[in-house]
Order: structure tokens, then C-alpha cells, then sequence
């Protein structure tokens, strides 16, 4: 690629190619904006992985042309990410498109069943999440929430703002609540 023997030509376009890749990432980020490699939504989550992988095949391309077509490429991935961002914001098709929706998991300490089993996430799963929160007793949990990027977040404490999950899916079937009686997935757990 630079005309040397195939050692320092390996080794100077890898060091050459990842720099000026990496600018040009830096480059696209700070013109798009904090949003480029957020991870807000599974949309973004993916932009950032096939933005690394991008960077990678642009660091070690044989030639200007692969170089090219992998810069080229990362600066669409991230163009279309704004592009995105606008529809979601200006369109609830495009959002009902591209976003999953976060799902409740548990309210005021009691699994929900079908949500988890639906999620396919564990009971164990949300307690090493209880236990990442400091969570003392289960009455301390007013709900728990898979989040569109697959984290779990966890509300707890005595009181919550009930616009907190909204556009929760099972939020609205799941009110509070207070009986003692309730059993759920957590009793098998």
C-alpha cells in the first residue's frame, strides 16, 4: 500500500490507516453530536458495535479503495442515525419502528410473570440488579423495567412519580400493588 516490503507496509498501514480513521471518526462524532455513541436506544447500541467493527476493516485494508468505502461508511451509518433521531422525535411510526418498547418487570417488589417469561430474563438477573441498587427488601422496590437497550433499571425508595413509566409497556395493567398475598416468579426463584 505505501510501496514498502510487506513487514513495515503492514505494519505502517495499520498504525497510518487506524489513526486517520479514528480522526475521521472523532471528527463525524463532534459534528453529529454526544448522541453518535450513545446508547439510548437498540438502534444506537448497533450504530457504535458496526461503527468499532468499521474501524477495524478501515485499520487494516489493503488498499485506499477498501480505506475509502469504510470511511464512507461509517460517516452513512452515522448520518442515518441523525436522520433517525429526527423521525423519532417528529414521528411515532418511525419510533414504533425503530424502538423496542421498555417492558415492566416487577411493581412494588412482585414479579410480573408473563413479562419475564416474554423477556426471557431470569429472576436471578434482576436480583444481581436489586443488589447492584442497594436494594434492601423487596417493599423497597416500586418497580423494575427493562429498559429498549436491554438494561434493567430499577425504581425504588418509598414514592415514585407514577410518569416514570410512561410508555412502559404493563405499566398501565399493573397499578399498584399492596397485597401480601401476591405470589409471582420471585417465589420460585
Amino acid at each position: 500500500m505505501f510501496g514498502l516490503p510487506p513487514v513495515p507496509d503492514a505494519i505502517l498501514g495499520g498504525i497510518l490507516l487506524a489513526a486517520i480513521a479514528l480522526c475521521a471518526v472523532i471528527v463525524l462524532a463532534r459534528t453529529i453530536g454526544l448522541r453518535s455513541f450513545s446508547k439510548m436506544t437498540a438502534f444506537d447500541f448497533i450504530i457504535t458495535l458496526a461503527t468499532g467493527s468499521l474501524v477495524a476493516t478501515a485499520a487494516s485494508s489493503v488498499d485506499w479503495s477498501a480505506f475509502l468505502k469504510a470511511v464512507v461508511a461509517i460517516a452513512a451509518l452515522m448520518s442515518i442515525q441523525v436522520v433517525l433521531a429526527y423521525g423519532r422525535r417528529n414521528s411515532r411510526a418511525v419510533t414504533t419502528l425503530v424502538d423496542n418498547e421498555p417492558l415492566l418487570l416487577m411493581r412494588d417488589g412482585v414479579f410480573i410473570d408473563a413479562a419475564m417469561a416474554e423477556s426471557r430474563v431470569s429472576p436471578g438477573d434482576v436480583y444481581a440488579k436489586l443488589r447492584g441498587a442497594n436494594i434492601q427488601a423487596m417493599s423497597e422496590v416500586r418497580a423494575v423495567v427493562l429498559e429498549t437497550t436491554g438494561d434493567i433499571s430499577v425504581l425504588h425508595g418509598h414514592d415514585f412519580a407514577p410518569e416514570l413509566l410512561r410508555h412502559v409497556r404493563g405499566a398501565e395493567k399493573a397499578g399498584p400493588r399492596h397485597d401480601d398475598e401476591a405470589r409471582s416468579a420471585s417465589s420460585k426463584a
